[in-house]
């Protein structure tokens, strides 16, 4: 049976992208700017039932009252290979806070290893994005919502494009309230942990490494 909590966003504008996105003859340029392109698209429907509360204003023929966010939102990628999907978000939301939260996978072992967390003093208030381009493992990404449930956060989401069943079933196994919006639930992971056909290392394709 389908886990109502994941949520594939299948688009085609966002499918379009995504496939120019996995193709190994993107450049890290054109991998970049497709990255950015297809986190501004999901956000939409990420945010869709979000909280509004009423806002009086006055337009230039009268006043009235319109709807607002009810909560300050606050984006949170994990390092390194999230910040490819920040600017995205960000030109959607652009009032929104960013915390930074650095979580590396063990090649080894394929566990998480935290190195670094900032995150706003209050975001315990607020609505939160959790970004990465990738559920592999489910490791880094259970680790990560684990670090903002311990900061206080309630309100929480993880968006990422393309994810593994064995990552979604690690993450749930720890966290089954946390939705997991993606744009593909891609065959499995291989015997390295990476998503098969998935789209290689994200953060190296992202930043040419």
């Amino acid at each position: 049976m389908a886990d109502p909590n994941v949520i594939v966003l299948d688009h085609p504008v966002i499918q379009t992208k995504l496939t120019e996105l996995r193709d190994v003859a993107t450049e890290p340029r054109k991998f970049r700017a497709l990255l950015n392109e297809i986190a501004s698209l999901m956000v939409y429907e990420v945010t869709r039932d979000w909280p509004t509360e009423p806002r009086p204003i006055r337009t230039p023929m009268e006043a009235m009252t319109g709807r607002a966010l009810a909560r300050p939102i606050t984006l949170v990628p994990i390092l390194r290979a999230g910040l490819g999907m920040a600017d995205g978000v960000l030109h959607l939301l652009p009032d929104a806070r960013m915390g930074h939260l650095g979580v590396r996978r063990d090649e080894a072992t394929l566990l998480p290893i935290a190195y670094y967390q900032k995150l706003p003093p209050d975001i315990a208030d607020t609505e939160v994005l959790l970004i990465d381009p990738m559920l592999a493992t489910g490791g880094s990404g259970a680790a990560a919502v684990s670090f903002l449930k311990q900061a206080g956060v309630v309100s929480m989401r993880f968006v990422c494009l393309v994810a593994a069943p064995e990552g979604i079933a690690a993450l749930h196994a720890q966290h089954p309230e946390i939705p997991i919006y993606c744009a593909a639930v891609d065959r499995q992971l291989n015997e390295k942990g990476y998503i098969l056909p998935g789209l290689g290392d994200a953060g190296d394709r992202l930043f040419g490494t």
